[in-house]
């Protein structure tokens, strides 16, 4: 088992910055929570932003960024995976932007009633057994792992994209795979 060096005091990330990015994360998510499920849909104007979930999706891109940032990585370009991972930071925060503003303004996704198959089970398993729980949890970690990279926390930061990586890119696949359900079934 190979020993860890301590970390001089400087390097060590406080705890109350990784509380109140879980706080700040938890806020967030009861706020979507509510958003979604709670609060009636307002159409600004009675005017349609029919758009709004496709560019969910196209914002989705992050998945791209993910992938190329993650092989930079492995090569050892430090500037082009640092350039990938802020180009997906950057994408998934315009989505989550555009997310609320779908919600605020047309609320929750109604689909017909029957829905039977192996596409709808996949797609119900999809959305509420993995993409919602994961996305709750991948707020925080990516919040984290900015965090400790943006300070110079690299064995840090290292430790946790291992596991950051593989949830933000199913989380974005998934949304992805999420929105093309929900455009083919209300068709």
């Amino acid at each position: 088992m190979p020993a860890t060096l301590p970390q001089p005091a400087s390097l060590r990330t406080p705890p109350s910055v990784v509380a109140a990015i879980i706080g700040v994360s938890a806020v967030a998510s009861a706020f979507i929570f509510w958003l979604v499920y709670v609060h009636p849909p307002v159409d600004a104007a009675g005017a349609s932003f029919n758009f709004l979930p496709a560019l969910n999706a196209l914002l989705n891109a992050a998945a791209v960024s993910l992938v190329f940032g993650y092989r930079f990585i492995r090569a050892r370009r430090i500037p082009q995976h640092r350039a990938a991972m802020f180009t997906a930071f950057v994408f998934s925060s315009a989505f989550l932007v555009s997310y609320l503003a779908t919600y605020f303004l047309h609320g929750e996704t109604r689909l017909p009633v029957a829905h039977t198959g192996v596409l709808w089970y996949t797609y119900a398993i999809v959305l509420f057994a993995t993409h919602i729980p994961l996305a709750i949890i991948a707020l925080p970690l990516i919040l984290i792992t900015f965090f400790l990279s943006l300070t110079g926390r690299f064995p840090a930061h290292k430790r946790l994209a291992r596991w950051t990586y593989p949830i933000w890119l199913y989380v974005s696949v998934s949304g992805v795979f999420v929105y093309f359900i929900q455009a083919v079934v209300r068709r």
